[in-house]
């Protein structure tokens, strides 16, 4: 379920996650590409996708049911945060790999996404691939901490409401208003993961250290380069939580 979920999100939204990069990227949305070649790099999301929604949903919900939890339970918020912080750590082992070489394409267009996996491991090796591993975990847990919990919340608060619990579609619903909410404010980690995963090798943010890519990107461009892609991620987000969490729930029952 998971697994589905995760290719239909990413392959419906790529080209708004290309503009976002395009946006985020230090060379400037034209010179990474403007509005050409807006599905560059989707090979390298098609074949991530799935192995890694699956592996955040199976750690998800195995932490889920071994934790205290339900509607009643004043745990049920940190439940929910641990299981999907845990989930994104075993996660990103796979999406780490597939957004560097993603990203690399989005801004080289011309290049295919073969090539920069082959420059990539020949210039980098392994560790290069995990370009921005500790950036991207500390961007998604607290987009984690904060999404899980609310998608759970107002999934709770809608079931008691209606007396029933919540259908597929409304669902999808509080999945877009999580989606939104967590994408917005955690927007600069976004933004530092992007510069990290972009820098050249043996440059200063290439050492993939968090706080000094967030603190070049402030004195640099401002409260605007932290915030830069804002509106196209929660766009994406929103969205991609209404079909991501939808879909999941809709496959989830119809397989159990």
């Amino acid at each position: 379920a998971g697994g589905v979920a995760g290719v239909c999100v990413d392959l419906i939204l790529f080209p708004l996650d290309t503009v976002k990069t395009r946006l985020q990227s230090p060379q400037g949305f034209r010179k990474a590409g403007g509005f050409r070649g807006i599905y560059a790099g989707v090979p390298s999301t098609a074949i991530g996708s799935f192995p890694n929604a699956a592996a955040f949903f199976i750690t998800y919900e195995n932490v889920k049911s071994m934790l205290p939890h339900g509607s009643s339970s004043y745990l049920s918020p940190a439940t929910h945060m641990v299981a999907a912080s845990l989930g994104e750590v075993v996660a990103c082992l796979i999406r780490v790999p597939s957004e560097v070489v993603k990203q690399r394409a989005q801004v080289s267009p011309s290049s295919s996404t073969l090539r920069i996996l082959s420059q990539t491991l020949y210039h980098e090796g392994i560790q290069g691939l995990y370009r921005g591993y500790k950036s991207t975990v500390l961007r998604e847990i607290p987009f984690s901490l904060v999404q899980f919990p609310l998608w759970e919340s107002l999934k709770d608060l809608w079931s008691w409401k209606q007396g029933h619990v919540v259908d597929s579609w409304q669902s999808a619903v509080c999945g877009a208003f999580a989606g939104g909410f967590a994408a917005a404010v955690t927007t600069p980690l976004d933004v530092a993961k992007t510069r990290i995963m972009l820098a050249k090798a043996g440059s200063s943010n290439a050492s993939g250290n968090v706080l000094a890519a967030l603190g070049g990107i402030w004195r640099t461009q401002g409260l605007s380069g932290l915030f830069a892609g804002v509106v196209p991620r929660m766009a994406a987000i929103s969205l991609g939580g209404f079909i991501f969490l939808g879909t999941y729930e809709k496959t989830r029952q119809l397989l159990l």
